[in-house]
């Protein structure tokens, strides 16, 4: 089986940028969208949640795609 390459780097808005198109912002459970919130295909990976709703994603679920 053959997994695709992703590109991983820091961005200029938010935490991370995923092949030059999804940005992720990382924080607790009170995170906002403050900081991303003109940038089209961006999300918030939050700690502490146990259910996301939006683009909010709870951070636990990053850990199955180990």
């Amino acid at each position: 089986m053959l997994r695709e390459a992703h590109s991983v780097a820091s961005a200029k808005k938010g935490d991370f940028l995923i092949d030059e198109r999804y940005t992720f912002e990382v924080g607790g459970k009170n995170k906002s969208f403050k900081q991303i919130k003109d940038i089209p295909n961006s999300f918030v990976v939050a700690d502490d949640i146990e259910i996301g709703s939006g683009a909010k994603i709870p951070l636990w679920l990053f850990g199955f795609l180990y």
